[in-house]
Formats: structure tokens, sequence, C-alpha cells
């Protein structure tokens, strides 16, 4: 799926929808990605700030689906955990940023040539309007290269 119809198809996303998660951009080559929270009377805990659930929800796709994506079909990339830290309460609209380097790109490729499987950490700062950080999120993914594309062995030795 192209980025732009994917952002469209996770706006209307149930569970985006209704919490008021907005996905902003997903760049073409699914490198970067930026999302937002906005702040509603439905995405609210009992003290007025954003429900760390919403927090944690408007991140959770995003590394995946951008190392899915950016590695191709040859890879398996799948959520294996993630974790978040609540730094200060958000009073106001969030957004968090995913970018993914080919630096990383290429590690990971690195990582996982002869079929091994690789568990990455990937990190995450959710920040407000004013730039402080709210939330710290890490998602940790399992990549391995698919069988089909792993190199041959050579049978002579």
């Amino acid at each position: 799926m192209n980025a732009r119809l994917l952002r469209h198809v996770l706006n209307f996303w149930p569970p985006f929808l209704f919490s008021g998660v907005h996905v902003r951009a997903i760049d073409a080559d699914y490198r970067h990605a930026s999302v937002e929270l906005r702040l509603r009377p439905w995405n609210r805990n009992y003290v007025g700030t954003h429900f760390g659930g919403s927090l944690f929800a408007m991140t959770d796709p995003f590394w995946m689906l951008l190392a899915m994506n950016a590695l191709g079909r040859d890879y398996i990339v799948w959520d294996k955990a993630g974790e978040i830290e609540f730094v200060r309460p958000g009073r106001s609209h969030v957004q968090a940023r995913f970018d993914l380097d080919e630096t990383t790109l290429q590690a990971l490729r690195d990582a996982t040539a002869g079929g091994e499987k690789l568990l990455h950490w990937f990190d995450t700062d959710v920040v407000d309007d004013a730039g402080e950080v709210v939330a710290r999120v890490r998602k940790q993914l399992y990549i391995r290269r698919k069988r089909r594309a792993r190199p041959v062995a050579d049978a002579t030795g």
C-alpha cells in the first residue's frame, strides 16, 4: 500500500479515529512518519490530562509499519514488546515523530542477512505543544529475513 493511502486508512481506523489520533505524514519511502494526539473530552483521564493508553496507542504501529515497508517483502517484521514512561502530564495536543535512517536500515539488513532473527529497540518521545517530553515510548521489533530471500548455502563445504 502506498504511504499516502496508508495515512488516510489509519486516520479512519476506529482505534485512532475515536481516540483523537491523527497521522499527519508518512513519507513515500517509509523513512519518516509523524502523528499527533488531540486532547479531547473523550481521551482525557480522571484528572483531565491525556489518557496513558492513548499516548501509547498513538505510537504503537509506526516502527513496525516503517521497518516493514522500508525493508521490503523479503523480511518478516513483528512488534515484540513495548514500554512507556510517563514523564509529565499531557495538557495540550501532543505529537510523535518516527525517523528510520539509512544507517539503521543497513544495520538491520546486515544483522539478518543470513536469516538470523534480530530483536531491535526503537525509541520515540511524545512531546507537547511547548516541545516538552510527555512520554518516552520504546518498541521492540522482531526482524528476520524470509527463508526464500536468504543466501543459499554452498553444499560443497
